[in-house]
Parts: structure tokens; C-alpha cells; sequence
């Protein structure tokens, strides 16, 4: 297998769950920054290989795949050590519940290009775009403590990290950045705790990214 390519931004989440997936595989890969903030995304090489003009997209066995959720699966079909959902149905349902939780609800209506929207085309100061951020965060939140506390151990499912835990720390991570407060979530947190104390995680943690110019 050639090394995997990970086109990626440092403080994407959604680049961020596809490193730490990555990791938790122990799948070697090449970063290759795509600076959101010059909207290099949107530049006609890069749109060539990911016509959305997204990140991330991933380069591996031959393939070129997107959407980090989509991306997650294939790693988890093909690269089966570490798996990242339950094999039962049941909880694999449960589980890519909570990570959809995240994934479709909390995250597409914060992203970078929906922010920059909100103050550009619509105008709105920084006070009310970030008003919006953390009304989105406070309003799923709560349902995902809920939704995990039953089925949680160490992690968010259980005593192994899941896709759900992947995708749960960088959008804590973010709530963090915008201080939103998070004692109310101590499923969450513990998860949280347990998922970063793990190599995987550290090592696809924002800071230790390379910061495109």
C-alpha cells in the first residue's frame, strides 16, 4: 500500500476525526494543508480532486474518498483491527446515532463556511454569529449526554473508543474555543478524558498540526 494522503486543515473537525481515525488504525499518512481561511478549498486544482471543496479528502489504496463520516466507514470495512463501530446492529445503530448526533446536526450549522456566510453575506456582528454557534452546541449537547448515558463505560459506548468518541472531541474541542460551558455533560467529559489520554487522539489533536501560511 502507498502512503495515504490526507488533504486536511488543522482546526477542521472534520479533518480532525479522520486523523484520529487514521491513528486509532495505525494507518501511516502524508498531511497536506489546505488553508480554509484563503479559501484554497475552493481553487480549481483543488476542486478538481474534490469537487465540493471540502475537507477532508483522503488519497488511499488507489481511491479518493470524502466526507469524513464516509471515509471512517471505509477504514473501519477495510482496515478491520481497532474497530471503530459494535458489531452488533443494535449498537452500531446507537452508536452512528450519537456520531450523526454531531456530525449532521451540531456541526454542519457551525462549520467555517456557514460562519463566514453569516458575516459576509448576511452581516451579522461577532456577537451574534457567535450567539448562533453556541445555540447550535447547547442544543445538541443534551440530547447526546442523554443518548450515550445508558450504553456508556469508559468511552461514549462501552470501554473502547467508537466513531462516536471521534467525532465527540474535536466538537468539544470547538465548544471550548467558543466557551461554552460543559460541566453539565459529564458523560461527555469522560469520554473526552479517556478518548485524549489514548495516543490516537493526542496525536490528531489541533496544536500538534501543521498551521498552513
Amino acid at each position: 500500500m502507498s502512503q495515504a494522503v490526507l488533504y486536511d486543515y488543522y482546526r477542521s473537525s472534520a479533518a480532525y476525526r479522520v486523523r484520529i481515525a487514521l491513528n486509532l488504525k495505525g494507518i501511516d499518512y502524508e498531511s497536506r494543508p489546505v488553508n480554509l481561511l484563503h479559501s484554497e478549498q475552493r481553487g480549481a486544482d483543488y476542486r478538481a480532486l474534490n469537487p465540493q471543496g471540502f475537507v477532508p479528502m483522503l488519497e488511499i489504496d488507489g481511491h479518493r474518498l470524502t466526507q469524513s463520516l464516509s471515509i471512517m466507514v471505509y477504514l473501519d470495512q477495510v482496515y478491520p483491527e481497532h474497530p471503530l463501530m459494535p458489531r452488533d446492529p443494535v449498537d452500531g445503530a446507537h452508536v452512528r446515532a450519537m456520531a450523526l448526533t454531531i456530525a449532521c446536526d451540531i456541526h454542519p450549522l457551525n462549520n467555517l463556511r456557514v460562519l463566514k456566510y453569516l458575516s459576509n453575506e448576511l452581516g451579522l456582528p461577532q456577537e451574534e454569529r457567535d450567539a448562533w454557534y453556541i445555540h447550535w452546541i447547547r442544543e445538541g449537547l443534551p440530547a447526546l449526554e442523554t443518548l450515550a448515558k445508558p450504553g456508556a463505560g469508559r468511552f461514549l459506548f462501552g470501554d473502547e473508543p467508537t466513531i462516536a468518541d471521534v467525532c465527540l472531541v474535536p466538537q468539544l474541542f470547538n465548544a471550548r474555543r467558543f466557551n461554552v460551558p460543559l460541566d453539565d455533560y459529564p458523560t461527555l467529559l469522560r469520554a473526552e478524558e479517556n478518548a485524549c489520554a489514548l495516543d490516537a487522539f493526542a496525536a490528531a489533536h489541533p496544536d500538534r498540526q501543521e498551521v498552513p501560511t
